[in-house]
């Protein structure tokens, strides 16, 4: 069970960037599938953007297409969510994901992962 700490998150106005981090504690962290999930209050927790064991494939939601980019360095055992002109829409609390597979297909769904972080709190104001 592979550990997923997040952080970077923060209060920012709109149209500020960030970049989100998460380390993970497992040393085959090139074998996981990786994801980021955000949960606005009041509302489920949706898919932002998924990358696979290699990061050579990604998949992103409609709503941070050209806006998010997620990044992985398999030597440091982290992901990366880089935010940019963020909206206050973006505001959630975001989540890393992993699930230990071997697959380019993309890994969308909650259900796909079985590791979870706690989550990073991301404030947008307008």
């Amino acid at each position: 069970q592979v550990q997923l700490v997040e952080s970077g998150g923060g209060l920012v106005q709109a149209g500020d960037s960030l970049r989100l981090s998460c380390a993970a504690s497992e040393r085959t962290f090139g074998r996981y599938g990786m994801g980021w999930f955000r949960q606005a209050p009041g509302k489920e927790r949706e898919f932002v953007a998924a990358i696979d064991w290699t990061g050579g494939v990604t998949y992103y939601s409609d709503f941070v297409k050209g806006r998010f980019t997620i990044s992985r360095d398999n030597a440091k055992n982290t992901l990366y969510l880089q935010m940019n002109s963020l909206k206050p829409e973006d505001t959630a609390v975001y989540y890393c994901a992993a699930r230990q597979i071997i697959t380019i297909l993309p890994l969308r769904s909650e259900n796909d992962y079985d590791n979870w972080g706690q989550g990073t709190q991301v404030t947008v104001s307008s």
